[in-house]
């Protein structure tokens, strides 16, 4: 009798031969290279007592929202969250999700349409690719962080089209050359839109604050599930593309409220950014003794995602392996994930990590490179 799954036990054989199978693994223990916890506010006792605070003193945050936000889940604490994100951010409006994928899942399904053209960094994240499958639009590349292959794409267009970028990109933890863009996409009369995730907190609000470019950027999208050390995300834009999103981007409108904890967590965490400074400035005086090591990277010179290619996949394996004996917990990244000849092993860096502890790191990488 033929076996119907065939096929799922074959793939999954050929990345157990290769090396690359995915498995879970509960969190170990070791030294944190891997981690977004960036400014260590997972951690942090005081944020932890602070959101403890407040759920003694209103213990209803913690119920579930009971419905859909238009439906029995669009709380006061959901609403007011959402003003106060948008106006610390300068944008007209903000409208909260779960997660940063399904965030990205509702703009990109449901912005563009079919007649529309989506140029995407070829760097950026699985979930805009995925979003771009349900939209049916039309996709196309750029060259990483190439500003000249981009205007030579946009030039071709004739249609409404749409830029995606990361600000801060997660695989080569290099910056995006976000001003540039911004001018070429005002040029071509493009909507651009900026991924956010891991420049949040590590640059203050992100280099579309930064460079003040609130008016150039359609929209922005904010993670909370890193740099503050909670969950969720919010889509900076306009009041129209809010009440459009809400009417039609269907991973909200389907989708369950999170609790009112979540978002007051949210509040709180800008707060706490705000009179804790000194989190973002040791993170950068961490960076600076990692890049004085002179690991040869890829990656901007301030950004806490240091790349270090490994272009073999064994060699990058056996690294691993010897950085986790020592007790180094790090996160390689192997093809097909990345183009043979890239493979990498990512490192993140903490406001929490010691200078010992990134120097012993390095001194081990350094003998394998």
């Amino acid at each position: 009798m033929l076996n119907k799954f065939y096929h799922f036990q074959e793939a999954l054989e050929k990345r157990k031969e290769t090396g690359t199978l995915r498995i879970l693994k509960q969190n170990q223990k070791g030294i944190d290279f891997y981690s977004n916890d960036y400014l260590g506010l997972v951690r942090n006792e005081d944020f932890q007592n602070l959101l403890l605070k407040k759920i003694i003193e209103n213990p209803e945050l913690l119920k579930g929202s009971t419905g859909s936000r238009l439906i029995s889940g669009n709380s006061f604490v959901v609403v007011e969250t959402e003003e106060f994100i948008a106006k610390e951010h300068q944008y007209e409006s903000a409208l909260l999700f779960p997660s940063g994928y399904n965030a990205n899942l509702a703009l990109f399904s449901a912005l563009p349409t079919r007649h529309d053209t989506i140029i995407v960094d070829e760097q950026i994240h699985r979930s805009v690719h995925d979003a771009c499958k349900m939209s049916n639009t039309k996709k196309m590349k750029f060259k990483h962080n190439d500003v000249e292959n981009l205007e030579r794409i946009l030039k071709k267009q004739n249609g409404l089209c749409y830029v995606v970028i990361e600000s801060l990109y997660s695989m080569d933890g290099d910056l995006a050359p976000i001003n540039e863009i911004a001018e070429i996409t005002e040029k071509y009369n493009a909507n651009l839109i900026v991924d956010e995730a891991h420049a949040f907190g590590i640059f203050e609000y992100g280099l579309v604050d930064k460079f003040q470019l609130q008016n150039k950027v359609l929209a922005t999208v904010i993670t909370y599930g890193k740099a503050l050390g909670t969950h969720g995300a919010a889509i900076l834009t306009n009041d129209l593309i809010k009440s459009y999103l809400i009417n039609f981007a269907s991973p909200f409108i389907y989708s369950t409220s999170a609790h009112d904890f979540l978002w007051m967590s949210i509040q709180e965490g800008y707060h706490f950014l705000n009179t804790n400074k000194e989190l973002s400035i040791k993170l950068q005086e961490n960076i600076k003794i990692f890049r004085d090591q002179n690991l040869k990277s890829p990656s901007s010179e301030n950004s806490p995602i240091q790349a270090i290619i490994i272009p073999d996949n064994h060699q990058l394996r056996t690294l691993k392996e010897v950085l986790f004996e020592n007790g180094f917990l790090t996160y390689a990244v192997f093809s097909p994930t990345v183009k043979e000849g890239t493979e990498r092993l990512r490192i993140c860096l903490h406001s929490f990590n010691t200078e010992e502890e990134i120097i012993q790191l390095t001194n081990i990488i350094k003998k394998f490179t």
